[in-house]
């Protein structure tokens, strides 16, 4: 890989943290936003609900908007608006404010991981777009473990300088895209956007059962994990008795298994079928699942016990991504950015009902949550199993 394209797959990978960061980045800042704002914890909580709630419902269009006009418009006007949004929610002068910025970020912020997705898939082939992919969706893994480790430093300063950073992460990653990636919709190859073909996109998307069976996988197996991270402030701050620069103790171990099941993914791509691989890495994620089971029921609530198990889970998941999200999108080639979308979709969709439904339910103890991770992994197995790319 030239040097110029290594710059490439960062950037695109930049683009795909983008979201994560937007989500996790405040959470340490919970308590103080609260305060501040003169509001509940469960009403900053929501703030998070409502941007999850907008990303998923504006990821069904972002697809279909760089399939129509370009990958590179799309960005400008997607980071644009996220730009502005990041600053009002810096400026917010109440929740119900705070809430309409949220909003904001939430339908323009997806553009970036969306875009990105199509564009691995739009410039690379084979073993190589598998490697990509691996590091695309190991930043976006990453992102929301590194994400909290910095807003507890921002905190410092102040919560509004979280925000102001998300602002300027996002003209940066913006700056490098339109300086670095190449327009990969040329005018030729462009669909017209318009409800009526958007619908009948998604028709064909959604009519196709292995697509929907990947993207419920890709969403379940990435939900297993990303509950705990929103879960963060009760888990980590409540029964762990961690201050919010404290998160990293959990964060960075995640972030370790994230790399180490990414680099196996680099490792495997072109070396062995997707078929053995899912399998191995489901029964690798199954026995850890059962083993913080074990150690939530059996053992007293204790650091080392309640985080090696979600970093080593990571590894699983990590690894098996990127076939799952190449599979997904090779399924429709002609339509890839709005293919990108459905699966983006399918995922957050399931994040949103994890934000506002799941995780209130068991942050109760951490075998709430262990729990949970095991319902996740459960669907993620019992749906890919009757998928052409686990039984072929």
């Amino acid at each position: 890989m030239t040097k110029h394209s290594v710059f490439l797959v960062y950037v695109l990978a930049s683009l795909a943290a983008l979201a994560p960061f937007a989500i996790d980045t405040y959470l340490p800042a919970f308590h103080e936003m609260g305060a501040f704002l003169n509001a509940q914890d469960v009403q900053i909580q929501q703030s998070l609900t409502i941007y999850l709630f907008t990303y998923a419902l504006m990821t069904l269009w972002h697809g279909a908007i760089s399939d129509a006009i370009g990958r590179i418009t799309t960005l400008k006007w997607g980071l644009s608006i996220f730009v502005l949004a990041s600053i009002g929610c810096a400026f917010a002068p109440n929740v119900e404010t705070l809430w309409a910025f949220r909003a904001l970020q939430g339908a323009s912020g997806g553009a970036g991981n969306t875009v990105a997705r199509a564009m691995v898939r739009d410039l690379f082939e084979g073993a190589a777009a598998q490697r990509v992919m691996a590091t695309v969706q190991m930043l976006f893994g990453i992102a929301p473990a590194v994400a909290p480790i910095i807003g507890g430093f921002l905190l410092g300063f102040s919560w509004q300088s979280i925000f102001i950073f998300l602002a300027i992460y996002a003209a940066i990653a913006l700056f490098a895209a339109i300086k670095i990636l190449p327009e990969t919709m040329p005018p030729e190859k462009r669909l017209t956007l318009s409800t009526k073909n958007v619908i009948a996109s998604y028709k064909t998307i959604f009519g196709d059962a292995e697509f929907a069976k990947l993207g419920i996988t890709i969403g379940a197996t990435f939900s297993a994990f990303f509950l705990y991270v929103l879960a963060s402030p009760i888990f980590l701050g409540k029964h762990l008795g961690f201050e919010p620069k404290q998160y990293g103790y959990f964060f960075v171990s995640t972030v370790t298994g994230m790399v180490l099941g990414s680099f196996l993914a680099k490792y495997v791509a072109g070396k062995y079928g997707a078929k053995p691989v899912l399998k191995a890495a489901f029964a690798w994620m199954a026995f850890i699942v059962i083993g913080n089971l074990a150690v939530c029921y059996l053992l007293p609530i204790k650091p080392i016990y309640n985080i090696l198990p979600v970093a080593l889970f990571n590894v699983g998941m990590a690894l098996i991504l990127p076939i799952l999200s190449l599979a997904a999108l090779d399924r429709h080639p002609k339509i890839r950015g709005t293919a990108a979308s459905g699966q983006a979709f399918i995922q957050m969709l399931l994040s949103t009902v994890s934000a506002g439904l799941v995780v209130p339910l068991v942050w109760y103890a951490p075998s709430g949550l262990a729990l949970a991770m095991a319902v996740y992994l459960l669907i993620g197995w019992l749906v890919i199993r009757q998928s052409q790319l686990w039984k072929n």
